[in-house]
């Protein structure tokens, strides 16, 4: 079924809609174009929980433009895919700083429109690159946050088959042995921690670009980076929560996004300070490139000081009441 233009007019497609949107409220700095372009009721799930009000989408852009005015963004990847023949979830990995620099960061931004306007989002920050380049206290950091939790679909089971339906709702069954190739290496190898297989998943001049601005490259890379995350959660276990994948020679080829959530208890090694024995619940997104039927890249990530606030928060390192901590969700 082709996709009505209404799903994104003015633009070419959805893939020039994500991009020129995007520099219009964050380059040019048009944050009330946010009011036509999100609806009045959009829920956006971020890494210190969930928003439920455009409001508070205009604030935090606000608030992040305020923050860091000379850092400039534009798209590295835009990974979309129909829902229904009026609306799209696109997955957009953003690269920003300062326009000559080392310095940089990455953004993933998940987004369902529907017949051009923003209804739910799923977004994820590498915080940790700018304060590891800042030489920045990461646990001080943390505890000036505020993690608030999450509300609605983030809260549901996840998806029972998430080839067919997702947290964004029924998808195209399109690419299906390269999305079955995906879910097989996060469960095979991320879940059931058979990480030898990873060399059954990916070519072995693989490169995954994670948190902290780190890059991974070869299977036994690869492999020590899970464990570096999951030896402080050993128990912990990956839900797959949506999925869309997209082809654009532009971009490299074939492409899956996968947004997933990371539950475990802290009872590993304390790289987040002292054991709190308590669940974390982290938002994340991977995008992975295929070449020639292997997967051969991915980018993986997650917002490591909202996991920190998260983790200070249920061992009381911080007044759960204190207002005086932002909330910025966005």
């Amino acid at each position: 079924m082709a996709l009505d233009p209404v799903a994104y007019k003015p633009y070419a497609d959805p893939d020039d809609f994500i991009r020129e949107v995007t520099d219009l409220i964050w380059v040019d700095r048009a944050i009330s174009f946010i009011r036509e372009n999100y609806e009045p009721d959009s829920i956006v799930h971020g890494a210190y929980g969930t928003s439920t009000t455009r409001d508070e989408v205009i604030e935090g852009t606000l608030m992040r433009i305020a923050a860091s005015p000379d850092r400039t963004g534009q798209a590295e990847d835009v990974i979309w895919e129909a829902r229904g023949d009026d609306a799209f979830l696109s997955s957009h990995l953003v690269l920003s700083g300062h326009l000559q620099t080392s310095e940089h960061s990455r953004t993933i931004a998940n987004c369902l429109y529907r017949r051009g306007r923003m209804v739910e989002e799923w977004v994820v920050r590498d915080s940790l690159a700018g304060a590891l380049a800042h030489g920045l206290d990461l646990d001080e950091l943390a505890r000036a946050q505020a993690f608030r939790g999450y509300s609605g679909s983030w809260t549901r089971p996840a998806p029972a088959d998430v080839i067919a339906a997702g947290d964004s709702g029924p998808r195209p069954d399109e690419h299906r042995s390269e999305v079955e190739r995906v879910l097989d290496l996060i469960q095979t190898v991320w879940n059931e921690r058979d990480l030898q297989k990873t060399e059954k998943f990916f070519a072995r001049d693989l490169v995954l670009l994670t948190v902290g601005n780190r890059v991974v490259i070869r299977p036994e890379g690869y492999r020590r980076a899970l464990l570096r995350f999951l030896e402080c959660f050993p128990a912990g276990q990956f839900e797959v929560r949506d999925v869309q994948t997209n082809f654009d020679v532009r971009y490299a080829g074939l492409r899956v996004a996968v947004t997933w959530k990371f539950v475990g208890d802290y009872t590993g090694v304390p790289t987040y300070g002292p054991r709190t024995g308590r669940p974390v619940d982290v938002l994340g997104i991977s995008q992975f490139t295929f070449h020639q039927g292997a997967l051969v890249k991915e980018v993986r990530l997650w917002d490591d000081i909202a996991l920190r606030a998260q983790i200070a928060g249920t061992r009381g390192d911080v007044d759960p009441l204190d207002a005086t901590r932002p909330t910025n969700i966005y």
